[in-house]
């Protein structure tokens, strides 16, 4: 599927190493505006290490990543994150002696337009109390004093006060109670909805078949198949030789 002129994010050729071994494998994708993209593949598949390279956060990479039609393949984070790029990682990273409300104020950024004009959403505090109303009730309990769903939700949200056109969101599923899941499903669809884009790694296909558009399976850093995700769903051999499902 080649990127249309509604392209937000383009990786082309994307190599990363830790050290001297190499993890990305020439990884080519792209997302559009509004879409819902899944990097697929079992545990150490390189989805996680795919989205620190794109934002910046591998010390070795290269390839070419483009961004708003910027080019940041060798930006780093704080300057990929000023253009409207969002990340929200897998470990969580809440400031724990910040209440929830300074945690958000922390990620504060000023309003944003797509490339077209169009203003993009604008998050403020009561906006995501509605989003995600588990936070709204308890604005004033350090970070360091919630679950591990409650910071999840509380790094989405402080990644959405940055007003971000495109969000890497990692691993939002895993280790959290079923009803956060439901949760984190909505808000992903609520941001589809606004005309946010995000590209999210993800092991579980029930909840990525739930809100993603397209899907991209990686094995050992490498892009092996890229579909519609309901073609994926209904691909019993892809889903056999690399999700294990």
């Amino acid at each position: 599927m080649n990127p249309s002129p509604n392209t937000l994010l383009q990786t082309q050729g994307l190599n990363a190493w830790y050290g001297a071994a190499q993890i990305l494998f020439d990884v080519s994708l792209h997302v559009g505006r509004g879409e819902v993209v899944a990097l697929m593949g079992r545990n150490g598949a390189g989805k996680s290490t795919t989205l620190k390279a794109i934002m910046g956060l591998m010390p070795k990479r290269s390839g070419a990543v483009r961004f708003l039609n910027h080019d940041i393949s060798h930006a780093e984070p704080y300057q990929v994150a000023r253009l409207g790029l969002g990340f929200v990682p897998e470990d969580r990273r809440v400031f724990s002696e910040l209440t929830v409300l300074e945690n958000l104020s922390v990620g504060r950024q000023a309003p944003r337009h797509f490339p077209d004009g169009t203003p993009a959403p604008y998050w403020t505090h009561e906006k995501l109390f509605k989003l995600f109303p588990n936070l709204g009730e308890m604005q004033d309990r350090a970070g360091g004093r919630m679950s591990g769903g409650e910071q999840q939700m509380l790094t989405v949200a402080r990644t959405l006060m940055g007003n971000p056109l495109l969000v890497l969101l990692d691993e939002p599923s895993e280790g959290v109670a079923p009803v956060i899941v439901e949760q984190m499903a909505d808000m992903i669809l609520a941001l589809k909805a606004e005309g946010v884009s995000i590209l999210l790694s993800e092991q579980n296909l029930h909840f990525a078949q739930w809100v993603s558009d397209r899907a991209y399976v990686l094995e050992k850093g490498q892009i092996r198949h890229e579909a519609a995700m309901a073609a994926l769903v209904e691909d019993d051999e892809i889903r056999r030789n690399y999700l294990s499902v």
